[in-house]
């Protein structure tokens, strides 16, 4: 391979590693703005009330500044609803326009103004990643012409992402917008990290490949497909939780469990399910998966993840749901994902490896 191939592979996955960071630091952000409260911080999008900086005080804002931005974000939402009607979506379309919450504008808060500011602002430098992303992949093209036409997906779902975005905002928070955004999000990072290891693939020296059983990787698949379900379950406790604390006025967070109900217990239950999955695949992969290899590395690193979030789940559970908590928790889960997705890619190639050479 020539130098300056390999150095144009070695600079694409470089900036794809951090461009997948970088997406885990705003799926961190979002879960701060969520536990903050912060979500509407900013009542209009893609501006901040109307400006590129945000203000720093109600003086900087006119007297009718909430009837302003429900005008404007009712005014979205009616081509929203109108948008989903015209696509069949006539049942959600209907829910959005006869939700009375939607009707809600929040007093400004500088602090939550200014959070929901810093992850608008992480939103547009992962859009200046992807498009480095997509610049970085067109030198690959002759290697492997779907680098960058992935490249070039991702970057528009980034853009779509950023819509539904939108919409959340002009929904005020509707809760299956916001659980909608989440899994398009962990829908980009597994593509970018599929991208960034068919990129590898371009390297002729990847390791020793090993003879694994196809019931490893359908073990995997079981658990990963487990874990989105849960990570959805997860939301709609989220969603309850949210209920539930406006209703008492963001006090008493020692009875907010209890008065969950079930959506919190299946999602408890849910998790030994989980645990057991991955304990199963955990022993397999010890078994026949070579130490020290990519696939051994990352089962372990899945394993720590897993354990950990049990562990803040039981944390939220006991201690009241701590709001530092909550964002750690998403994270951990998505994170999950990241690994899960990685670990099918490199045992694929393991498999596929044994097949070509038999």
């Amino acid at each position: 391979m020539k130098q300056s191939t390999n150095k144009s592979i070695k600079s694409f996955r470089r900036v794809s590693v951090i461009t997948v960071i970088a997406v885990y630091a705003l799926i961190l952000i979002g879960g701060i703005v969520r536990s903050s409260g912060s979500g509407m911080g900013c009542p209009d999008w893609p501006k901040c009330f109307g400006s590129v900086i945000p203000p720093t005080s109600v003086d900087q804002l006119p007297a009718n500044y909430q009837e302003i931005y429900l005008n404007k974000r009712l005014a979205k939402n009616e081509r929203f609803v109108a948008t989903l009607e015209k696509l069949g979506f006539s049942e959600k379309a209907n829910e959005i326009a006869n939700d009375k919450s939607i009707l809600i504008e929040e007093e400004f808060n500088a602090v939550k103004t200014w959070i929901e500011y810093l992850n608008r602002l992480a939103g547009v430098a992962i859009g200046l990643l992807i498009i480095l992303t997509v610049w970085k992949s067109f030198s690959l093209r002759k290697m492997d012409k779907w680098i960058p036409i992935l490249s070039v997906f991702n970057l528009i779902l980034v853009l779509f992402i950023g819509w539904i975005g939108s919409i959340v905002v002009s929904t005020n928070l509707l809760h299956w917008m916001i659980t909608f955004h989440m899994m398009l999000a962990l829908l980009l990072v597994s593509l970018l990290i599929y991208v960034y290891h068919r990129s590898g693939r371009l390297i002729k020296s990847k390791g020793v490949k090993m003879d694994v059983p196809r019931r490893i990787e359908l073990i995997l698949l079981v658990g990963t497909i487990l874990m989105l379900v849960q990570i959805v379950l997860g939301t709609q406790v989220r969603e309850q939780i949210d209920i539930i604390s406006s209703s008492l006025g963001d006090m008493l967070r020692d009875e907010w469990v209890g008065r969950i109900g079930l959506e919190f217990l299946i999602h408890r239950s849910f998790s030994l399910v989980l645990l057991g999955i991955h304990v199963l695949y955990f022993f397999w992969a010890f078994k026949y998966i070579l130490r020290r290899s990519q696939v051994d590395l990352w089962s372990q690193v899945l394993m720590i993840l897993i354990i950990l979030e049990i562990a803040t789940g039981i944390a939220m559970a006991y201690f009241g749901i701590p709001a530092f908590l909550q964002p750690i928790h998403l994270l951990l889960g998505s994170l999950i994902i990241g690994v899960q997705v990685m670990l099918l890619l490199e045992i694929r190639e393991n498999i596929q490896f044994r097949l070509n050479t038999n």
